[in-house]
């Protein structure tokens, strides 16, 4: 089974910056596309950002510019940086894996990690 964990959440004062990673367990063959999904208290789970297996990448706009995702397909890890934080981006953060395949002829499935929460104060 592949399972995402994900790491480097934690309390950080507006301005700063928090790098956030997720690595990919299991024995995989592919992966389509990483993302990073938020969901603040009382708010719909939002999309942050996301890379695509050629490596495009798409942002929410108001992440835009400082924010950047970035993946390593070899170790199938993705990673989002963020910068100039703001307490409106404070949520918890879950990593996102779409179209992942254990082998060649395997269906494609969609695994989420369990979150990790930032928090950032004004």
């Amino acid at each position: 089974q592949v399972q995402l964990v994900e790491s480097g959440g934690g309390l950080v004062q507006a301005g700063g910056s928090l790098e956030l990673s997720c690595q990919a367990s299991g024995t995989i063959f592919s992966i389509d596309t990483m993302a990073w999904y938020r969901q603040a208290p009382g708010k719909q789970r939002e999309l942050v950002a996301r890379i695509s297996s050629g490596s495009s990448t798409a942002y929410l706009d108001f992440v835009k510019g400082r924010f950047t995702i970035s993946r390593d397909h070899a170790k199938n890890t993705v990673s989002l940086q963020m910068n100039s934080l703001k307490p409106e981006d404070t949520a918890v953060y879950y990593c996102n894996a779409v179209g992942v395949k254990l082998h060649m002829r395997d269906y494609p499935k969609n695994y989420w990690g369990e979150g990790t929460l930032v928090t950032v104060s004004s």
